[in-house]
């Protein structure tokens, strides 16, 4: 199962809120490609597709495809604000390594450690 932070939470329900369809919800998956394997993508909406594993926390439904769930099982969303602007990110146990700003990253079967890498995006 994912996790929301508070701070993401309550973004979240600010975006949905501004969007005036409290029907939606967001889609979390992983896609092919980035510098280290995956990518996190994140999109709202209020369909649900075969296979989705459908969470509600604190007000605020999930969808996660049956593909995107083994690489992204146990993680939690934060929102994060910065001098550089805010921002989303995900906070993975399975990433083993990251890309220097952690929208991409790889899994090894649970073993290893998260390391950074550099990538086009974070310079």
């Amino acid at each position: 199962m994912i996790t929301l932070t508070d701070s993401a939470t309550d973004q979240l329900k600010k975006i949905i809120e501004e969007e005036n369809d409290s029907t939606l919800g967001l889609r979390v998956f992983v896609a092919g490609g980035g510098c280290s394997g995956f990518q996190y993508q994140m999109v709202l909406e209020n369909e649900t597709r075969d296979g989705d594993e459908i969470t509600e926390l604190n007000g605020v439904k999930l969808y996660v495809d049956a593909f995107s769930q083994k690489y992204i099982e146990g993680a939690e969303i934060d929102f994060v604000n910065s001098l550089m602007g805010g921002g989303f990110t995900v906070h993975n146990p399975n990433a083993v390594s990251s890309c220097g700003c952690g929208s991409s990253f790889d899994t090894a079967d649970g073993a290893g450690k998260a390391s950074s890498r550099s990538c086009a995006s974070c310079n």
